[in-house]
């Protein structure tokens, strides 16, 4: 048997759900854990020299990449079976343990080259020539990619850095047929590469004479999440001569570095 219930009641009961609709009063939504997310930081280029490369002359030069922020960077690679590439995820890190899939930041490629053969990361980090005089890109890189590891300790004693290096991964080396690889760079550790190591350098032949911004930039297109991008990139200021003319090495003098900046001038 249904009660029915009086209409005082039910008038009392109505102007309560009223008041508790006008006053927003809801049980709040479980908040997702704080993200420990990484700050990448461009090194300024040092080893800045050219020398005879492919018939030509190239601008090398040592980059470096370092993660001083809350968490690791954390890039998973995965594909399927008619893919050539695979689809490129950041990982973030929560406090709370748990982690957040950021999808499709990227492009992971297999190269081959000469005995480094394996799974690059594409456009983690764009290396650039421009004019000093109005920041026009001379010339561009040709880098293939690169595979993220802890390379190296900074020497800096930052919260959440392991005490040895975590991610020493080779990226899948002669796998080719590889489906999914897990790269990056932990709190705390940088990635490094020598000058004139594949795509360390940029070809400067007939490159009129004159000042010009070597920029390298981490992170381009902003699309892995970091606690900020104020310090993704910097630079060094040269002055590129041909004292025995195009036919002959450049003299190429590093005028000024500019550490976190992307523009160098006097």
């Amino acid at each position: 048997m249904t009660r029915s219930v009086h209409p005082t009641v039910r008038a009392v009961w109505g102007s309560l759900l009223g008041v508790v609709l006008a006053a927003g009063v809801f049980p709040a939504p479980a908040e997702a854990a704080a993200e420990l997310r990484p700050d990448l930081v461009q090194r300024t280029p040092w080893n800045v020299g050219a020398r005879a490369a492919g018939g030509g002359f190239a601008l090398g030069f040592a980059a470096a990449v370092e993660n001083r922020g809350d968490g690791p960077l954390l890039v998973r690679g995965l594909r399927a079976t008619d893919e050539s590439e695979m689809t490129a995820d950041q990982l973030v890190r929560r406090a709370d343990g748990t982690r957040r899939r950021v999808g499709g930041v990227g492009r992971i490629r297999y190269t081959r080259s000469g005995g480094h053969d394996h799974w690059h990361f594409l456009r983690a980090v764009r290396y650039e020539l421009r004019r000093a005089s109005d920041h026009v890109l001379a010339r561009p890189d040709h880098k293939t990619g690169f595979c993220l590891g802890d390379r190296y300790d900074t020497g800096r004693s930052l919260p959440g850095k392991p005490s040895q290096p975590v991610i020493t991964t080779s990226c899948r080396p002669f796998e080719s047929d590889a489906r999914s690889l897990t790269m990056g760079i932990s709190v705390g550790y940088g990635d490094d590469y020598p000058a004139y190591l594949e795509g360390q350098s940029i070809d400067v032949t007939g490159l009129p004479g004159g000042r010009y911004e070597l920029v390298h930039r981490a992170n381009p297109a902003r699309r892995l999440l970091e606690t900020g991008y104020a310090n993704n990139a910097s630079s060094v200021l040269l002055r590129v001569r041909w004292p025995g003319g195009f036919g002959d090495s450049p003299d190429v003098e590093v005028l000024r570095r500019c550490p976190g900046r992307e523009r160098c001038t006097l």
